[in-house]
């Protein structure tokens, strides 16, 4: 390990979990290669905690990486900007593939930890961290089974950048050859809502598409006195605000589990005069991969129909984040295998379905894969934390589950014939 990825900020790291009850030995003494590295695997964790980055600048922990596989014999190569990686093991026609988000959020880190966020207002609140780091360990692991010979195909490990973002990366990083002879795609996303040694699974809708729609009305304003003469814009985006979702709730099958919520609204600033200008913004999440491609026209079309009426002019800018996670029937069976060989049978849990939104969606518009719920919770702990939050933190036992859980994915994933 490089010396950048082995300090670990003065903490002590939390003990590395060993095989759970009930679990399946990793092949190739791989539950001692884990026992004895994962001190370092937490210590990369850490260091990529305390040093974040935002989206799309992520040169340094992509370097890293790099490093990082490169010391193992590897040969991953960077992203045409540098601030991604993508790196193959074994041999073979046939590739699984398995991704990792390397970015920060725009949030302060307010933990009091040794490992907190050196980088104003910046802070892996998300859990990326963890992802990349396990990811890392899949990939340390994987090359250990390569060198022996044991590595019964190709594994490929994408880390990527920008997930954060809207428009995130994954398009860019399947455009710059990612999913190449791919037959199948894994990934995990930390969850402190299970404890540390669980993992949540679920076939078909996961994570929602997830939209944004911003609506700008201009029309007559004027003295309060008079709305008569104006166009009352107030009044107009009130009517957006209510009656857009109602209607939507009813132009949609409600099995697709559509969702309008406004966030942000400004109109205004004086209690006695109609504004001549107001803009509303909002998200639209649905978990329907069917109904998400029809929501731009159908979304604009009924802001239009209940402005109309108020004289006002409607602008309706409506903005692609993220299609839906649906995951593959074969792939979430054959993860949800794995991780009861990894962690045990009673180790695996249902997933509930989130309507946030994950751009591994993207990955799943081309080849079949899975995405997973990786706990996080210290069991038993008073503090719960939740992603997006600015005090956001993991039982770092979970960074030894999640490898082991991937290795078990990716060489039950090379065997089957499913993909």
């Amino acid at each position: 390990m490089t010396s950048a990825a082995t300090a670990s900020e003065g903490a002590q790291t939390a003990p590395f979990p060993g095989p759970p009850p009930g679990a399946e030995p990793l092949p190739g003494q791989l539950d001692r290669w884990l026992g004895a590295r994962g001190a370092e695997l937490v210590a990369i964790r850490r260091h990529i905690h305390a040093h974040p980055e935002p989206s799309f600048a992520e040169f340094e922990t992509a370097a890293l990486v790099a490093r990082e596989l490169a010391v193992a014999g590897l040969s991953p190569r960077l992203l045409p900007k540098g601030n991604g990686v993508i790196c193959d093991i074994g041999s073979g026609d046939r590739v699984i593939a398995f991704r990792a988000d390397l970015d920060a959020l725009p949030l302060p880190d307010t933990k009091d930890v040794p490992y907190r966020s050196t980088v104003n207002r910046v802070a892996h609140a998300c859990g990326h961290d963890v992802h990349t780091t396990v990811l890392l360990g899949l990939g340390l692991a994987l090359a250990q089974l390569n060198e022996s010979g044991e590595l019964p195909g190709r594994i490929r490990l994408i880390f990527q950048p920008g997930e954060e973002a809207v428009p995130s990366g994954a398009p860019g990083v399947i455009e710059a050859g990612a999913l190449k002879d791919v037959a199948a795609i894994f990934a995990l996303h930390c969850y402190p809502q299970l404890p540390a040694g669980l993992v949540g699974v679920r076939s078909g809708p996961f994570t929602a598409a997830a939209d944004t729609v911003k609506v700008r009305l201009t029309g007559a304003g004027g003295h309060t006195a008079r709305p008569h003469l104006t166009a009352d814009l107030v009044h107009a985006l009130g009517r957006v605000i209510v009656d857009v979702p109602a209607l939507l709730d009813r132009r949609v099958d409600p099995r697709a589990g559509v969702s309008m919520v406004w966030g942000a609204v400004q109109a205004g600033g004086a209690y006695n005069a109609i504004p001549g200008e107001g803009e509303a913004r909002g998200t639209v999440r649905i978990l329907n991969r069917d109904a998400w491609r029809e929501a731009p026209e159908l979304v604009t079309r009924l802001i239009r129909d209940v402005v109309a009426p108020t004289g006002a002019e409607a602008e309706v800018v409506y903005t692609r984040g993220v299609p839906p996670v649906i995951n593959d029937r074969m792939a979430a069976a054959v993860i949800a295998g794995a991780a009861g060989a990894a962690l045990g049978s009673d180790r695996v849990v249902e997933a509930e379905i989130s309507m946030g939104g994950e751009d591994f969606a993207f990955y799943l518009e081309h080849v079949p894969g899975a995405m997973i719920r990786l706990g996080t919770g210290t069991p038993g702990a008073e503090t719960r934390y939740d992603l997006h939050q600015s005090n956001f933190d993991v039982d770092e036992r979970c960074i030894g589950y999640g490898v082991r859980v991937m290795v078990h994915t990716a060489l039950a994933a090379l065997v089957t014939g499913a993909f």
